[in-house]
């Protein structure tokens, strides 16, 4: 199906750039997903749908306490179905968030982001005036591992009365969005990732050589099936991906950055205002995440468990 006209409202719209097609009009692939979400029945808990195709808050459970196997089951498909779950007044202990999330996995221990003094699997983010948030930039998490994170988990400890919000999309939808040539140019290409542009602008080259060692760049397909839903969805993001395989640099670099925006459509989207304790649950395959970098010199700490996934595959 193309992805034209009345089926998008794909236009020349206001401030048409010739580089950068506007979206203009609705977005009518983007229903059949909003129905089939609107449609579904939970026994467990309660859903609120928060977007279209991305977002769901979940009332009914604690987190912290004990959860029984087709509680677990039930999350997990919700997860799968809404992409990232949101939950409020969770207050956690380190050892309750692990154990929650270790019910979904195993989980991973970052080798360059610091952790919880006391628990080496939840990465702590703690920013203030001293210590800013750069986590402003639309990302997968950990893609430059061989086998990237499948979930996180991410608990607000301390957030500020304004600003420091997070925004979820969905790279299902952005796939989808795609028009058919872009489509078919992308079809079977391949993505490196590498940290170096990150994580190694601030190791001295001793570590970086150290790191190198044990985790060389990878490759990844632009365009992955998810290994749950079997629905397809980008996989670049701009914060890991170093360059496309079998392009030109130029031509890469341009189609990477066409593949990057299909982030900011606002219609793919879902944004959470954080509150101490709220926790969001997210699939790290199924959408990329946005931290807004608006509430300096304020004090936001937040702690994430990352589950270990599987090699992404096309």
């Amino acid at each position: 199906m193309t992805h034209t006209g009345a089926s998008t409202a794909r236009g020349a719209g206001f401030g048409h750039q010739p580089d950068r097609p506007p979206i203009s009009g609705p977005l009518s692939f983007l229903a059949e997903e909003r129905d089939r979400l609107a449609g579904l029945r939970w026994r467990s808990f309660e859903v609120r749908q928060l977007s279209p195709t991305v977002g769901a808050e979940i009332t009914g459970v604690t987190l912290g306490g004990p959860l029984g196997q087709e509680v677990t089951a039930e999350l997990r498909e919700a997860l799968f179905a809404y992409k990232v779950l949101f939950f409020r007044d969770q207050p956690l202990t380190a050892a309750q968030h692990v154990e929650f999330a270790r019910r979904f996995g195993d989980l991973e221990v970052h080798p360059f982001a610091p952790p919880n003094p006391s628990e080496p699997h939840l990465v702590r983010f703690e920013k203030s005036a001293t210590a800013a948030g750069y986590e402003n930039i639309w990302r997968h998490d950990v893609t430059w591992r061989e086998c990237p994170s499948m979930g996180a988990v991410l608990h607000a400890i301390a957030v500020p009365a304004v600003g420091g919000d997070t925004l979820f999309a969905d790279m299902c939808a952005a796939y989808e969005g795609l028009d058919d040539a872009t489509k078919v140019r992308v079809e079977g290409l391949w993505a490196v990732h590498d940290y170096l542009q990150t994580f190694g602008r601030v190791m001295s080259t001793e570590k970086l050589a150290r790191a190198r060692e044990r985790y060389p760049t990878v490759r990844h397909p632009v365009v992955c099936r998810h290994a749950a839903t079997g629905r397809r969805h980008l996989y670049v993001n701009r914060a890991f991906v170093s360059h496309l395989e079998g392009l030109e640099p130029a031509e890469g670099a341009d189609l990477l950055e066409q593949l990057c925006r299909q982030a900011e459509c606002p219609e793919y989207q879902c944004r959470l205002r954080w509150s101490t304790d709220t926790v969001a649950f997210w699939d790290n395959r199924a959408v990329q995440h946005y931290a807004t970098s608006d509430y300096w010199p304020s004090v936001r700490v937040m702690e994430r468990a990352s589950i270990i996934g599987s090699r992404p595959a096309a």
